[in-house]
């Protein structure tokens, strides 16, 4: 049970300290990044202070494919250095964060025309297993065709010559950064979500060397403060750029490729898979993720070019139109349509230009930029990755401070994750979900809140029982109960702040929130202290969001 405050109503108090301390590091950007980041410090001990102009995990960091996984493909493109790096980071993760990085089996359909062959199908899965140093348990198994089609009927069986099951790790990407950022400030970090940096001061100093001085703005009251840091390190996602716009420098050299991955979520009794697959999406010889997630499939993703608003990429017809066709193509009998789609979401890659290259063709690799102004930044990289750039980019800033700090987040378990194996995970949920059962709260419903909270589930649960004596339902108690756990340990905000990156509701709950989002708007305006005005706003902006990612449905085929 976490024993620190990161609320929502301390925010005044956060603030004191950012404008009166001098920090080690200042990260500028609140997705798994600069979570990682400033975890890494912070567990090294030095000063650090996070600030992100959104919501946490408000851009990239919750619109991903939501897989922590080696990358497969990057094979084909021989980045063997990125696949052995990611495919170790993989069980590192999950170690660290196991009630939110669970295991997921995968089904590899081999067919006719597809991206390999059999052979060079098992003989991938085999280096990746090797790379990754994949536990015997699951490690790659090759299938006939028989077994292939036994393994999941829906496929398309004309084309089928064989399959192959491997394991991913299927997370939630929000969870895992709040969870991050959580663990950051249990070790000292501060950090403030709705905070822009708006302009850069670095002097020298003979001592200390850069000093910078970060003008950056409370959004919600409009106040600026003054941010005193050694460093620097933008880890803003696709907003790198625009941050080194403003700095001295200016963006020189190197520069940001955006490309946007869609991703469409439909009932899972429209597309109820055996087990999660990543199938060839023909002819264009891209590849498809399919994922069951409780109660939905969610499908991706596309991979092109963006030039639009980096604030407000969204799904446009053809994305939907594009990954409806390839399912369908390899799951004909499912007949999936736009009618199906209950949800969207669409994220930016901020991957580093390379000329000539396509989107798919682009390197997910890392890098890290330092102007002579002494801003440091990273660009590229994989939601998988995170960890390992997080202890880049602190190396980096160590050697500078001529320090010696050893990084301690490859065996550092973030909040919530109190167990010691996925077996004890799956043994703390069921006995939860048996002791709620009569209560008449569905064990579904537990599973999805242990999936969301770990070990701190227990702290919603003895709340939403202290809270059942003021509520109409034991459904709102718990409900309740969750929101005062995201206001006192998460830096909730907003409306949107809950429903989309603390729970996911909006993307896999969309039909069943929408009657009742304005119920749960009056229960956060209660417990935040939301005036009315307050309260209207971030109700016009969830409503916003709630048809942004349906919004394709109004954009002509």
């Amino acid at each position: 049970m976490q024993d620190f405050s990161f609320s929502a109503r301390q925010r005044e108090e956060y603030f004191g300290r950012l404008s009166q301390e001098e920090f080690d590091i200042l990260v500028i950007g609140g997705g798994i990044t600069g979570a990682g980041i400033a975890l890494d410090a912070a567990s090294r001990g030095l000063r650090v202070a996070l600030v992100e102009k959104n919501d946490f995990a408000w851009g990239t960091s919750s619109r991903s494919t939501k897989l922590i996984h080696g990358g497969l493909r990057y094979l084909k493109q021989l980045e063997i250095r990125l696949v052995r790096e990611v495919g170790l980071e993989r069980a590192i993760v999950h170690h660290n964060a196991r009630h939110v990085v669970l295991p997921e089996r995968m089904l590899l359909p081999i067919v006719e025309g597809g991206s390999l062959g059999k052979m060079m199908s098992s003989l991938g899965l085999w280096v990746y297993d090797y790379l990754a140093n994949v536990e015997k348990e699951e490690r790659r198994k090759m299938l006939s065709k028989v077994e292939t089609e036994a393994a999941e009927p829906l496929l398309r069986t004309d084309i089928l010559k064989a399959g192959g099951l491997y394991y991913e790790y299927r997370t939630d990407d929000a969870r895992l950064t709040i969870e991050t950022l959580k663990t950051a400030v249990a070790h000292g970090a501060v950090a403030l979500n709705y905070c822009q940096a708006t302009a850069f001061d670095f002097a020298q100093d003979v001592d200390n060397g850069d000093i910078s001085r970060t003008t950056a703005r409370d959004t919600i009251s409009q106040k600026d403060y003054i941010i005193k840091s050694k460093y620097v390190v933008n880890a803003a996602g696709p907003w790198v750029d625009t941050l080194r716009a403003i700095d001295a420098e200016g963006v020189q050299g190197k520069r940001l490729h955006l490309t946007k991955g869609v991703h469409i979520v439909v009932p899972r009794e429209r597309l109820n898979l055996a087990q999660s697959a990543y199938f060839d999406v023909l002819p264009d010889k891209r590849m498809c993720f399919a994922i069951p997630r409780l109660g939905v499939t969610y499908i991706g993703t596309t991979d092109t070019n963006y030039t639009g608003d980096v604030n407000s990429p969204q799904a446009e017809y053809a994305d939907v139109a594009y990954i409806l066709e390839a399912t369908n193509a390899m799951f004909p009998d499912v007949k999936l349509t736009a009618n199906d789609v209950i949800s969207t979401w669409a994220g930016l890659r901020p991957l580093v230009h390379q000329d000539g290259k396509s989107p798919s063709e682009l390197s997910r690799k890392d890098e890290i930029f330092v102007s002579t102004s002494g801003l440091i930044s990273i660009a590229g990289g994989k939601l998988t990755g995170y960890r390992k750039m997080a202890e880049r980019v602190v190396d980096l800033v160590c050697k500078k401070m001529k320090r010696s700090r050893i990084c301690l987040t490859a065996n550092l378990r973030v909040a919530g994750a109190d167990f010691d194996s996925s077996e004890e995970f799956e043994q703390f949920l069921n006995l939860r979900a048996q002791s709620l059962k009569d209560l008449g709260i569905a064990p579904a419903a537990v599973i999805a809140l242990g999936q969301r909270y770990g070990s701190n589930l227990d702290w919603i649960i003895e709340k939403a029982y202290a809270l059942s004596a003021e509520t109409e339902s034991r459904a709102d108690a718990f409900l309740l109960a969750e929101i005062e756990y995201a206001a006192a340990f998460e830096m909730v905000q907003t409306l949107s702040d809950f429903l989309i990156r603390r729970t996911g509701r909006l993307y896999f709950e969309r039909p069943a929130i929408s009657q009742n989002y304005p119920h749960i708007a009056e229960l956060m305006a209660k417990t935040l202290a939301w005036s009315p005005s307050q309260k209207a706003e971030y109700l016009q902006d969830f409503e916003a969001e709630f048809a942004r990612v349906m919004a394709w449905q109004e954009i002509e085929k």
